[in-house]
């Protein structure tokens, strides 16, 4: 069970790549939803959830495993994460690049109450934030969209 925390919260070891394990996390997210998910809603959804899911398992364990709060090494939230700003988003090249640099600026600044939700123990505290980074940054995301329809420019 130990392995599997590991494998899951690690996202398949992308949280030991060396700088910036979040933004790897994020990219990787990113590349999955853009080759796999982006013309199948309900697979995009589906995946979501799980992906969720087993970041909350796992991401407990993995804690404990690697003997700190949230180390940098568990990545599966950002991942989680970058799957939900795009729920419900149209797909387009500005639409990933945009959501992707929403969703990394508002996990880093943590605005509130994104903030609190890492104060909170173990698994939901590791995964919350992100949650909330993501809906703030799919809210965003879906503003621009309108937008861009009402003046034309998609």
């Amino acid at each position: 069970m130990k392995r599997f925390a590991k494998i899951i919260a690690t996202f398949f070891g992308v949280g030991f790549l060396p700088v910036m394990p979040g933004t790897w996390g994020s990219l990787a997210g990113l590349l999955l939803y853009a080759a796999f998910l982006k013309t199948n809603f309900n697979l995009h959804l589906l995946s979501f959830l799980i992906v969720l899911i087993l970041g909350f398992i796992a991401s407990s364990d993995a804690e404990t495993l690697f003997g700190k709060k949230d180390p940098g090494v568990i990545v599966i939230d950002e991942v989680a994460g970058i799957l939900l700003v795009f729920i419900f988003v149209p797909f387009s090249t500005l639409n990933l690049i945009f959501g992707f640099f929403l969703f990394r600026l508002f996990d880093t600044l943590k605005p509130a109450p994104t903030g609190s939700f890492e104060k909170l123990p173990g698994p939901c505290g590791i995964m919350l934030d992100d949650i909330v980074a993501a809906l703030y940054s799919n809210i965003c995301l879906q503003i621009v969209n309108v937008i861009g329809r009402y003046l034309g420019l998609s």
